[in-house]
């Protein structure tokens, strides 16, 4: 345990040390974003175009219009990744177990309907469009989990080459990057309330830092069930993953007993991300904390509580910083040029998908008890 522990340490100032300057890269356009954001004077617009918003259009045009240079890549790396987690761990403080349990619990259910609906949809799509199937299975887990990692995470198990794997990532970024820009937009043109378009981005939308990203733009309730929502669809990556690395192989018998293997030797303690145990112990936390008396049930009607409101309000700050950072990140990571290059197929089968899967998501949120 302590040698693990201490590993992971080292690693952890290794990446520091490779990405300093990429992290104030990161950092410079997210004060930026900040800046400029405080400058809108007008209440709609000031809601309509959050911080995150301008932090990703900020570092889409960073970095498409000059040329960072690789030092920056290795700090904008650890900040979509390590920095994103520890933002959402400190976000458990925001909830108790009771607020998990009770949105988790549905959430699950829709979950696993979108889940089966992208995959489905992915395989008759890819068939239709004579898309190779390993990455029309690539697309529809990347688009059923999350995004990125889901779709690394599955590629071993499919024998994915390095091409086909590129394809799907930047399907992904692609989807993922219109909806950070459109789903808030739709969500405000609807009328959606912050429960309902919490519950919608966080079975329809892609990566987890594009959930984020787009719950937060919407309103501080909405990033919380938003993240709930993520969190849920996140731990069922490894039982997924199995599933897909098995299912695929029924077609060839020489694949079978390899791909059988490759699905056992999987490390589940990888797959089962590390923050979204974090998240539950600051939301045990924080419901130990409620229940004896020493935290206030709300930050923001603290009543006689205000040193451990003020607490909890500093953490709060501390990660919605953090989850800013990250988004900065996303929009300095992504290369509009790479996007440009993609086929015209794994986009046809990307745009199916992430519509259907939206407007099935909505309706079942808007027209079920799901949404309730």
């Amino acid at each position: 345990m302590l040698k693990s522990f201490h590993q992971s340490w080292q690693t952890l100032l290794q990446e520091l040390k490779q990405g300093w300057v990429g992290l104030h890269l990161v950092l410079g356009v997210a004060i930026a974003s900040r800046f400029i954001h405080a400058l809108i004077t007008n209440p709609t617009l000031y809601k309509s175009i959050s911080e995150i918003l301008v932090a990703v259009l900020l570092g889409l045009y960073l970095r498409n219009s000059f040329v960072l240079g690789e030092c920056t890549k290795a700090g904008v790396k650890f900040s979509i990744q390590r920095v994103l987690r520890f933002g959402i761990i400190l976000l458990g403080l925001r909830l108790s177990l009771q607020d998990v349990a009770a949105t988790g619990i549905k959430a699950l259910v829709l979950v696993t309907i979108c889940i089966a609906i992208a995959l489905v949809l992915a395989h008759f799509a890819g068939r239709l469009f004579r898309v190779p199937p390993r990455l029309a299975a690539l697309i529809g887990v990347g688009t059923a989990i999350c995004g990125n990692t889901a779709i690394v995470a599955t590629a071993p198990v499919l024998d994915a080459n390095e091409e086909e794997i590129s394809f799907a990532v930047a399907t992904i970024t692609l989807f993922g990057l219109l909806a950070v820009l459109v789903y808030p937009i739709l969500g405000h043109l609807i009328g959606l309330s912050d429960r309902a378009f919490g519950l919608w981005a966080g079975t329809a939308v892609n990566d987890t830092s594009q959930v984020v990203a787009v719950g937060a733009m919407y309103g501080e309730a909405a990033l919380n069930v938003a993240t709930i929502v993520k969190l849920t669809r996140n731990t069922l990556m490894a039982p997924l993953i199995v599933l897909v690395g098995l299912t695929s192989s029924l077609g060839s018998r020489n694949k079978v007993s390899t791909n059988a293997r490759q699905a056992s030797r999987l490390d589940w303690a990888k797959l089962i991300p590390g923050f979204v145990i974090g998240f539950l112990v600051m939301s045990l936390i924080r419901t130990a904390g409620i229940a004896l008396g020493f935290l206030p049930q709300d930050v923001s009607n603290p009543g006689d509580l205000h040193l451990a409101a003020d607490i909890l309000l500093a953490f709060d700050q501390v990660s919605k910083f953090a989850i800013l950072m990250a988004l900065a990140g996303v929009g300095l990571n992504t290369d509009l040029k790479s996007l440009r290059r993609l086929g015209i197929k794994p986009l046809i089968i990307g745009t199916c998908v992430a519509l259907v899967l939206a407007v099935i998501s909505l309706s079942l949120i808007l027209f079920t008890p799901l949404g309730s």
